[in-house]
């Protein structure tokens, strides 16, 4: 599927200094959208596009694997027609300057069963707070999109992260994935009772 949205808030992605990946512990962090409503979602697909998005490239297919992988653990499933998610990912060299927000985890906002939307009154909403990120030596970015309102509903993050050539570079990005989605403790409704997510324990990659 194509993709013809931006990123909630108006997020905007600088990059800098683009250059290899380098070895340094990398930085996971993760931001999203309070009008996503997190409860109803169970079914995804990925957005379709070129480069490292390209049903041909290898890297974008180690990528989709992985996050296969964590969506099945989490409940979610596949679903070619209308799906309630749209996956994106990106991998960015070098230096990039982010603009994320300090909220509460994702899984208590969840777990209070909060939504806002239109109808949410100006002094009941909580309100976005910008934090300006420099994130260094590579970063892999995964969103999440509500395919109904074509609004990404989360975005997670690992910066300083090292690909190298081989088995090895195939590792690196399978654990990337795995340490992103440790962020995104969210599971489909029904499928557990561990209060919207919980601490399952399952970064297996």
């Amino acid at each position: 599927m194509k993709l013809t949205s931006t990123l909630f808030g108006g997020i905007g992605i600088c990059l800098a200094l683009s250059g290899c990946f380098a070895a340094r512990e990398a930085r996971v962090e993760s931001d999203y959208s309070y009008s996503g409503n997190f409860r109803r979602y169970r079914t995804y697909e990925f957005v379709a596009g070129d480069g490292l998005a390209a049903d041909t490239s290898k890297l974008g297919n180690i990528l989709r694997e992985a996050i296969r992988t964590r969506m099945r653990i989490q409940g979610y499933k596949p679903a070619r027609n209308r799906p309630d998610l749209l996956v994106s990912f990106r991998l960015f060299e070098g230096d990039m300057r982010f603009q994320g927000y300090s909220q509460q985890d994702i899984t208590q906002w969840v777990k209070n069963g909060l939504v806002e939307d239109e109808e949410t009154p100006t002094d009941e909403r909580v309100g976005y707070q910008p934090v300006r990120m420099l994130l260094t030596d590579g970063t892999l970015l995964i969103t999440l999109i509500d395919h109904r309102t074509n609004r990404a509903v989360w975005n997670g993050y690992a910066s300083g992260v090292e690909v190298p050539q081989g088995p090895r570079g195939m590792l690196v990005l399978r654990r990337s994935v795995g340490s992103i989605f440790d962020r995104y403790r969210v599971f489909t409704q029904g499928y557990t009772d561990r209060d919207g997510g919980g601490d399952p324990n399952i970064s297996e990659q």
